[in-house]
């Protein structure tokens, strides 16, 4: 508050015209006296006591000019930092700061042009919405690292919540603490820092008003010279007016996400398989054990990526060769996911709804519908027992209830008392053996549908568990050795390439605790269909913008597998390059066909499928 009266005093020029921030403008009679000095009749009795700030600013007159044009200074660097900051961490580059940004001619010249109590409100409005801005391209860098798409200002707000949890779940309570005060006070500074930035510039252009209207012409000038001549800092223009686009751009990010709850339903009241039967449903999996098994992150960098397709390569070649040694076959395909870098649930939703879920609202709107999942399908015939393992899981989850799962078994009630891996709460290969204990391996069971999520290959991939004997698994603690045995994700996270390296791990790991399980308690009689829910974060996909992930069905019974021998799909676990690409939501409704009464009579691909987009 001191700060803002102080720059109110400075928008008035003194008598004499010298800037305030210069010093008094009246000097002692004693020539030989620094200059500055004050005439004694200043300091005579009945007058005001100078503070301490004028006391030192007499004594120091060099040191207070250099405060006060190292402050103008720092002001004017604070709002050109607002208006020239990229929203994307690769952008940012000395080029990107060496530009006129056509925002900041534009509003100096409105300043100029107001008297001067509209020109003092304009001027604290426009710092506090520098400030928000500034705030906006600094959470669009974290949604640009993490999933690869700037914040939704309608959309997104629930995501800071799941962010919190990560934070706590990774670094624990404390570490989850310090982050909030941490985001709370930067906000704060930083809308106070560009609101009294915006007031010192604001009274500083007032004071010299000819010289910051011949200035700021001349920037205008300069602006519509290089954006018509296409003048450019390597590679980069001169001249820009990208807030101003980006501000648009969220204008229409809005107005979309109002209307995409009209869009949504329209969509979901579409579902080709409303009013099948229950006894002509999936007729070609009757008496099989269907297991629909998400792998996390594990998307096709994992197999295309040089840096990691060797690895990964040979283990889904050895898990092939395995698996067929033990009399099953596999085929695989790709899917394109709704989401990258995180979003899980929103991939898990959009493969068993057959709409795409593309965002918060849309599975909001999902789960508390009537609209029919895979898993509420297999249900609803009462020849399946279906269930959850999902240990991901680790509070209240109300949406359980609307994918149909007769039993849910979440991190609580596997029998785990080994140690966290980082975020993951339950290694993989113990959940696979876990829902062998609880579920698959009962005796006298009826048959069951089954959705798993393997989470050990979750970000942040650091510590990994590695493969032990199955026998040796016990209850889990086990793997307080293995823990320690790991790496520091601290440490792993300061180098790109160590991030890249432990994903990998993470993603073989997975992959073994899964092929190892197939092969140990597989049977005639079961059906595997794993895939990966989303690509990993942009520090893995390095570049990359495909939202592939890979899909392959394994199963010893060779009639389940002609059921789509019409989709082409690659032989083995690994996809081919070329092998077929379909959006995520339209899995549901091709894989019911391929599986009832008409099966693969019409290429599989019965139904309406799921509007992509």
């Amino acid at each position: 508050m001191q700060l803002f009266t102080r720059s109110r005093q400075l928008s008035a020029p003194t008598e004499s015209g010298a800037d305030p921030d210069d010093g008094p403008s009246e000097t002692t009679d004693n020539p030989t006296a620094p200059a500055g000095t004050p005439k004694p009749s200043e300091e005579t009795p009945g007058g005001p006591a100078p503070t301490r700030r004028d006391r030192w600013r007499r004594n120091h007159p060099r040191a207070a000019r250099g405060v006060t044009v190292g402050t103008t200074v720092l002001a004017g660097a604070l709002l050109l930092f607002a208006l020239l900051v990229p929203n994307r961490v690769e952008r940012l580059s000395p080029e990107a700061f060496l530009r006129i940004p056509a925002e900041g001619v534009l509003l100096a010249t409105l300043l100029l042009a107001l008297p001067p109590r509209p020109r003092r409100i304009t001027a604290v409005v426009s710092g506090a919405l520098l400030g928000l801005l500034t705030v906006l391209k600094m959470v669009d860098m974290g949604f640009y690292q993490v999933l690869a798409r700037p914040f939704d200002l309608v959309l997104d707000w629930i995501l800071f919540d799941d962010a919190a949890e990560f934070v706590r779940e990774s670094f624990g309570r404390g570490g989850q603490i310090l982050a909030v005060i941490g985001v709370i006070v930067l906000f704060v500074a930083l809308l106070a820092l560009m609101t009294l930035a915006a007031v010192r510039i604001t009274n500083l252009m007032a004071r010299h008003r000819p010289a910051a209207a011949r200035t700021t012409l001349v920037l205008g000038v300069a602006w519509i010279t290089c954006v018509t001549l296409g003048v450019q800092i390597t590679g980069v223009p001169l001249a820009t007016k990208g807030t101003a686009e980006m501000l648009g751009n969220r204008v229409e990010q809005v107005r979309a996400g109002l209307r995409d709850t009209r869009v949504f339903e329209r969509q979901a009241a579409v579902d080709a398989f409303a009013g099948t039967p229950p006894d002509q449903l999936f007729t070609g999996l009757r008496g099989k054990d269907v297991l629909f098994t998400f792998i996390e992150s594990y998307g096709r960098v994992a197999i295309d990526d040089p840096a990691m397709a060797e690895p990964i390569d040979a283990v889904l070649k050895e898990g092939t060769g395995t698996l067929k040694a033990a009399g099953f076959e596999s085929r695989s395909g790709w899917l394109r996911s709704p989401v990258t870098g995180a979003g899980s649930w929103l991939a898990h939703s959009t493969f068993l709804s057959g709409l795409w879920i593309k965002n918060q609202q849309r599975y909001r709107s999902l789960t508390t519908s009537d609209r029919m999942t895979l898993t509420n399908y297999f249900r609803k015939t009462g020849d399946w027992r279906t269930v959850g393992i999902v240990p991901g899981v680790r509070r209240a989850w109300p949406e359980g209830k609307y994918f149909g799962l007769d039993h849910i078994y979440d991190s609580e009630h596997l029998g785990y008392q080994g140690p966290y891996f980082s975020w993951t709460p339950v290694p993989d290969q113990f959940s696979m053996e876990a829902f062998e204990r609880l579920e698959h391996g009962r005796e006298d069971r009826e048959p069951i549908m089954a959705e798993i999520i393997l989470a050990s290959s979750h970000n942040p991939w650091s510590p990994n568990a590695h493969m032990i004997d199955w026998d040796d698994l016990g209850d889990g603690s086990v793997f307080h050795e293995i823990k320690k045995e790991g790496t520091d994700p601290a440490e792993v996270w300061q180098d790109p390439e160590k991030v890249r390296t432990e994903y990998r791990k993470s993603v073989e790991y997975s992959l073994r605790s899964l092929i190892e399980w197939m092969e140990r308690y597989g049977d005639e009689d079961t059906v595997l269909v794993f895939l990966g829910d989303h690509q990993p974060v942009p520090t893995v996909t390095a570049g990359s913008t495909s939202k592939d992930v890979p899909i392959t069905i394994v199963a010893r019974d060779r009639k389940v597998l002609d059921r789509v021998a019409d989709w082409n799909w690659t032989d083995g676990l690994k996809p081919a390059p070329d092998a077929p690409r379909w959006g995520m939501d339209e899995f549901r409704d091709r894989f019911m066909t391929a599986y009832g009464p008409q099966g693969g009579k019409h290429g599989g691909n019965g139904g309406a499928s799921g509007a992509t987009g």
